[in-house]
């Protein structure tokens, strides 16, 4: 009976000599349910597999009511990380009757010793384990400390200075207090001067020294609150292209951030890069910042930051390199149309380079003749930079893809018209445009229209939603995950029904945000969902992520390789993680029944 365990992972790692000697060194044992297999603190002289059953993880220290680390099932794997130890920390549990095939602890450690690859998996296992059960025990979705760092930490006392006061009072305070701002009170709100407004006003303005503040000061301020996330500020300052941000409680200026303290307090170089990105001077400066993306990535994943803080950041960052290239590369008398990006970019949800899904619209009257040219020379130079073209050519350089806001408002109506083929890919595919460089302006006037046109047509709208029963939950018929031996489609399967649902509700609703995340608040907040339920998508969202960007790291290291894209294989998670992600398809499969019936999409 243990040939079908045999042939599964992580014993697939072995080979035929190593299986050999397991099959003759196994036994068979019976557990009832209640049976105490493994106790916490206990030696451990096996190795289990389930072959029937379900075996309960419990941490006998937890307080009651989450006790239960995890279940372990058919072809599951435990006992493992308690050989290594040399004692078990969990109790092992059997929930039913269960069979579980024992591997001796003398036998086991041979087998990781002799075949490298067999013993890398449990020892990444026993750090893995080790991580995410701490932070179980310590509420559940902890991070790691930096990401705890709050506004208030790294915050500069405000340096407010009465309306009244000149430019030449600001150089005096500034350098009085050593500080880079100043801010007033002006018109019932805050405005500030930093050291580059006097610069600019005394020097290149040819101000008097006697000008009164209000005269020069920036009233739109980017703000944050001290209980905010200090990566959040970071996040703030790098979308809105500013070096510091002002910190608001009860509509009172307590503070300000400035982007050399956040780089500082976080102090690793993984960080700079959003620096590095601000600094290039040329395409070359800006593809080589551009390359250490994947770095951060890595870096943020390794430190256990919270998912949608790492998606932030890097949609973020990517818009900035984007519209950067687009200000180097296009004349500087064609900046005022619009970039936009779509897909997963323009969602702000991609972490590592996808396909480039951009676009273009132009003012009703602004004339590009060298159009083509340099909207290739755009395409090019984000292909430098590790942004690969878009298979269905949904690029800027694609004619069917830039024009004026009369043009793309045509296409709305013209995809509409055509909603059983392509069109309603292309409406899908509009529906999460963002604006990175340019007149934003341009976008919401062609967002207008994809709301009037679509959001009130039930036909249509049940046509834009029907996808999201296109492919099928990798759940069996009674609930619990599939386990190809290729993996499962995480994308297809799991994250592309829960986002494309979500889009079509924020469609229906004339919600302009484009981000999942953000888009589940707007539905919230318009009584389309409950808050609750929201909530859990929206986890469900940052697992499914997670675990693709986990395999898609994988690869980045030259790690499984064999697997397709999006592909991950359920018997390597650890049986927390399956429990999740269990739980987590149940979700998914529930939200598809209800936009079935929201949509009408069974008739």
């Amino acid at each position: 009976m243990i040939e079908q365990e045999l042939h599964q992972h992580p014993f697939s790692l072995l080979d035929e000599t190593a299986r050999s000697r397991l099959r003759d060194g196994v036994d068979l044992a019976y557990f009832e349910a209640g049976d105490i297999i493994l106790d916490a603190s206990s030696a451990s002289e096996y190795v289990y597999v389930v072959h029937k059953g379900s075996v309960a993880e419990l941490d006998v220290q937890a307080p009651d009511g989450r006790e239960q680390v995890g279940v372990y099932a058919a072809g599951d794997v435990f006992g493992a990380i308690s050989v290594l130890n040399g004692k078990s920390r969990y109790r092992f549990r059997a929930e039913q009757q269960s069979l579980c095939y024992l591997i001796p602890a003398a036998l086991f450690l041979t087998l990781c010793e002799d075949n490298a690859d067999f013993g890398r998996h449990f020892q990444q296992r026993l750090v893995e384990k080790g991580q995410r059960l701490a932070e179980r025990r310590e509420g559940g979705v902890t991070m790691a400390g930096f990401m705890l760092a709050r506004v208030d930490a790294c915050m500069r006392e405000p340096l407010i200075m009465a309306t009244t006061a000149t430019l030449h009072d600001a150089v005096v305070a500034l350098k009085q207090h050593g500080v880079d701002s100043v801010l007033i009170e002006h018109q019932a709100q805050y405005a500030i001067i930093t050291k580059t407004d006097l610069l600019t006003a005394l020097v290149l303005q040819h101000h008097d020294a006697s000008t009164a503040l209000s005269v020069v000061a920036e009233t739109r301020l980017i703000t944050v609150s001290p209980s905010d996330y200090l990566f959040s500020a970071l996040t703030r300052m790098t979308r809105h292209k500013v070096a510091r941000v002002v910190v608001m409680e009860e509509r009172k200026a307590v503070g300000v951030v400035e982007l050399t303290d956040v780089l500082s307090f976080f102090s690793s170089r993984s960080y700079v890069v959003g620096l590095e990105i601000e600094k290039a001077d040329s395409l070359d400066a800006l593809q080589l910042a551009s390359a250490r993306l994947p770095e951060l990535v890595d870096a943020l994943m390794a430190q256990g930051v919270k998912m949608r803080f790492a998606m932030e950041l890097l949609a973020a960052l990517n818009g900035r390199v984007m519209g950067k290239a687009w200000e180097m590369v296009m004349p500087a008398d064609q900046l005022q149309g619009c970039l936009i990006v779509m897909g997963s970019e323009g969602r702000g949800e991609q972490i590592l380079k996808t396909d480039q899904d951009n676009g273009l619209i132009l003012g009703d009257h602004q004339a590009w003749p060298g159009l083509p040219r340099d909207a290739e020379r755009f395409t090019q130079a984000l292909l430098s930079m590790g942004y690969p073209p878009c298979p269905g050519k949904v690029m800027v350089n694609n004619p069917d893809w830039q024009g004026p806001v009369q043009q793309w408002q045509e296409r709305v109506y013209h995809w509409a018209g055509e909603a059983a083929g392509k069109g309603v890919l292309n409406l899908t595919i509009l529906a999460d445009a963002h604006c990175v460089a340019g007149d934003r302006r341009l976008l919401e006037a062609v967002r207008e229209t994809l709301f009037d046109r679509c959001s009130g047509d039930d036909l249509l709208m049940a046509h834009f939603a029907r996808p999201v029963l296109q492919f099928a939950t990798p759940l069996n018929l009674f609930g619990s995950l599939k386990k190809p031996q290729h993996g499962i489609d995480i994308k297809k399967g799991a994250l592309f029904p829960l986002v494309h649902g979500v889009r079509a509700m924020a469609l229906q609703h004339r919600i302009a945000e484009t981000s999942t995340l953000r888009r589940l608040k707007k539905l919230v907040a318009a009584g389309a969902m409950e808050a609750s339920f929201a909530e859990d998508l929206g986890e469900a969202m940052e697992l499914f992520s997670e675990l693709r960007l986990n395999q898609q790291l994988a690869q980045w290291h030259g790690q499984q390789t064999e697997l397709q894209d999006n592909h991950i294989v359920v018997q390597s998670l650890s049986s927390l993680e399956r429990d999740l992600l269990r739980d987590a398809l149940h979700l998914v499969g529930d939200f598809k029944q209800r936009l079935s019936r929201r949509f009408h999409l069974e008739y």
